[in-house]
């Protein structure tokens, strides 16, 4: 018997329960993991709520990110054994596998090994953030040296990411974040400027920044009214990554400096990365390099035991965190 988290309701952290349940061998092309910490993404907060890329089918496992140590190998796995100490890749839907457990069955194309010298916490702290973030970077915008990057909702765990990996490119990351509160963390995370929306002028401080050039990439999770803005401070021919919806309000399309400035905003998911082999293995390539070199470090904001995972995903929903928000088995 196993610990599981599932929920029977969409809604809040409330909804969420832990129960006892057999968990059965991993199946042909799958391995077991025994799990020792578990990440939290805002993907996992959308799916329980119901407003996620695809509904749950109830009752609903859930969770992307786990790490851990092999527990059992499926038929027609070869590359992993009984005590590999391995992490997983988000590649797969909710709805098939779900890792928040003391258990989990995923498929083996999804696990990785990861460098020896990550903390439990911190391997289960990877994949989401930094793939996410080099997708976008690295893998369609080809970010330059000296290039400008615009991060909003730098605090969060793929933002902290994004950060990291325009540093190892050699642009120019500039952190947007509600209030200065978060300011010198941001700092100390390695962005080169930081801008305080509620308290500055966005466009007025990308401006000033860029020498009134304004940026190339923008890699945006939030989306709603504030597109508006990022357009403004966007460089001619510039590119908006739209990889989430965080606002709960409608995200207009702003035709007139997308028409001046033959500005492209496109959609982007995790998904294009970890479902393309190609892809997937220059992402894994370049992120444990970073990790290996030193130039990515996983920043982990708190620490919950499984048992509070209602408190923890409170926690996520109250913005406070820099970093990744972690769950210990």
């Amino acid at each position: 018997m196993s610990r599981v988290v599932r929920f029977h309701q969409t809604g809040g952290p409330e909804v969420l329960q832990i129960a006892d349940e057999q968990v059965a061998a991993p199946g042909k092309g799958e391995v077991q993991i025994k799990v020792h910490a578990i990440g939290l993404n805002r993907a996992e907060v959308m799916f329980r709520n119901g407003q996620y890329l695809e509904a749950p089918q109830l009752p609903a496992r859930l969770g992307y990110e786990a790490a851990g140590t092999i527990a059992g190998v499926g038929e027609d796995v070869t590359e992993f054994q009984i005590g590999d100490a391995v992490s997983t890749v988000p590649a797969f839907s909710q709805n098939q596998y779900g890792v928040c457990g003391e258990l989990a069955n995923v498929p083996a194309f999804a696990v990785v090994k990861h460098p020896p010298s990550l903390s439990w916490p911190e391997a289960s702290a990877i994949w989401m953030q930094y793939m996410t973030a080099y997708g976008a970077l690295v893998e369609f915008a080809d970010t330059k040296v000296g290039e400008f990057v615009l991060i909003p909702a730098a605090s969060s765990s793929v933002g902290v990411a994004a950060i990291q990996i325009a540093n190892m490119l050699g642009a120019i990351p500039i952190a947007l974040t509600r209030h200065s509160n978060k300011r010198q963390t941001l700092l100390d995370e390695g962005t080169k400027h930081v801008i305080a929306t509620e308290e500055q002028d966005l466009v007025a401080e990308v401006n000033r920044i860029t020498s009134n050039k304004g940026v190339r990439v923008v890699f945006d999770p939030v989306a709603g009214p504030t597109i508006n803005k990022l357009a403004e401070a966007t460089a001619q021919s510039g590119i908006i990554f739209q990889y989430g919806a965080l606002s709960t309000e409608p995200t207009p399309l702003p035709l007139f400096p997308v028409l001046a400035k033959q500005l492209t905003i496109r959609g982007y998911t995790l998904f294009e990365i970890s479902t393309h082999p190609e892809r997937m293995a220059r992402a894994k390539a370049f992120i444990v390099q970073g990790l290996t070199e030193g130039k990515l470090k996983p920043l982990v904001a708190k620490t919950f035991p499984l048992a509070q995972i209602v408190e923890a995903h409170r926690y996520m929903e109250s913005n406070q965190q820099i970093g990744k928000i972690v769950l210990t088995v």
